[in-house]
């Protein structure tokens, strides 16, 4: 693969696993050196940094829980100590992916369901980014995970869904903020993935999986590197006009 994005630095939340690997792992094919952050799977973001080191770039993972501001602080200086280390006072590419799910209909979903869901997919990444705007490079580039349950109901996820939608909107208003300075910004919107985030909601809607694939238009599931190829194409030099887009990987899910 081109190395298009050599020289570039990229910050990756949530990239032990699923959407998140994929990601850091595709930013690292074409050059990029990559940080990602973990809440739990050490053992996980050790084996993502191990295999981004093997493709000849620098790689590094940080510790923290996206659950509201509290950590902010302390994980932004962290950040700013790995970017020291690399001689780098700044970073190009800031992929706000790490998230929460809760299953709940709405008659069913608790005053902290929802409070956890809004701090964790909402109130992390806005102040993660204001904290670290000073530091993105002009031209560089923001890519927030939306959701297709942004745009289309789906009874179980009515508090994950709609705090999506505002994280999307919130996406043209940093593209409309950042764009001054060259800096973009963007989200993708998945359809339902077979991966282990999803896991809780196929154990408890084992015919959600069949469901899924039968009203999308290529017949299928999709994967996390379905979706890690558009958030690396958002992060590419010739996609630097693409600005203020949410742009729906879900195979054509409900055409």
């Amino acid at each position: 693969m081109t190395a298009t994005l050599t020289g570039k630095i990229a910050l990756v939340t949530g990239g032990s696993r699923n959407i998140g690997r994929e990601t850091a792992l595709t930013l690292a094919d074409r050059g990029a050196d990559v940080v990602i952050t973990y809440r739990q799977q050490r053992d996980s973001a050790a084996s993502v940094v191990e295999q981004i080191r093997a493709k000849g770039v620098r790689a590094a993972a940080l510790k923290v829980d996206f659950d509201g501001t509290e950590g902010l602080d302390d994980f932004v200086q962290a950040f700013r100590n790995v970017l020291n280390e690399w001689g780098a006072s700044s970073f190009d590419i800031l992929v706000n992916n790490a998230g929460l799910l809760k299953l709940g209909t709405f008659d069913r979903t608790s005053e902290d369901d929802l409070d956890t869901i809004y701090r964790v997919n909402y109130k992390s990444p806005y102040f993660l980014t204001q904290r670290l705007a000073e530091h993105i490079s002009d031209g560089g580039r923001i890519v927030n995970l939306g959701s297709g349950t942004a745009r289309m109901a789906f009874a179980p996820l009515v508090s994950y869904g709609p705090l999506k939608a505002a994280l999307q909107s919130l996406t043209l208003y940093w593209a409309n903020h950042f764009g001054p300075k060259g800096i973009t910004a963007n989200a993708v919107a998945p359809g339902g993935l077979d991966d282990d985030f999803n896991a809780p909601l196929f154990e408890v809607m084992p015919q959600a999986r069949d469901y899924l694939a039968s009203n999308t238009a290529v017949g299928r599931v999709g994967l996390p590197n379905d979706v890690a190829g558009v958030i690396a194409f958002l992060c590419e030099p010739e996609a630097s006009f693409i600005n203020g887009a949410v742009i729906n990987v879900d195979g054509g899910y409900h055409l």
